[in-house]
């Protein structure tokens, strides 16, 4: 806090720029890559707070994410883009976080499985039980409750 802005790091930075985002009033906010130059623990509680500003607030945020663990924290609703990227693509209607990562894990042939410690999404092994269980199911994506 006691830091010119020249003298921030690449994540002292952005949590600024995600300050300074979050306290201009707006009725819609855009956020794009919110978690460029920060560490994993930092990117998680980052989430966390746009969250629960964006709830608190009843705003609506339109937020562009690549990180996986940190667009699950933060999505409610999730647009799956389909087809051939730069080719031909087509976006689907908004749908919920769990039938959104069903078919983008679906096209991908990926299963995840919440971390019963952490609660974080992880990856399980390519055909392991818990894989062909899960798509069996069609349950690409493990959301608890």
């Amino acid at each position: 806090m006691d830091q010119e802005v020249v003298n921030l790091s690449g994540g002292e930075l952005q949590r600024v720029a995600l300050t300074l985002c979050l306290g201009k009033p707006a009725d819609i906010y855009l956020i794009d890559e919110q978690s460029a130059y920060l560490d994993s623990e930092q990117r998680i509680v980052a989430s966390k707070v746009i969250k629960r500003f964006i709830l608190h607030a009843k705003k609506t945020a339109f937020i562009v994410e690549h990180d996986f663990i940190m667009a699950t924290y933060l999505a409610d609703r999730v647009i799956v883009y389909e087809g051939m990227p730069s080719i031909d693509c087509v976006a689907n209607a908004p749908q919920s976080l769990l039938t959104g990562m069903n078919l983008f894990l679906s096209h991908l042939n990926i299963t995840f499985r919440r971390d019963p410690t952490n609660f974080r999404p992880r990856i399980n092994k390519l055909e392991s039980t818990m894989d062909r269980e899960q798509k069996s199911a069609g349950s690409y994506y493990y959301l608890d409750d």
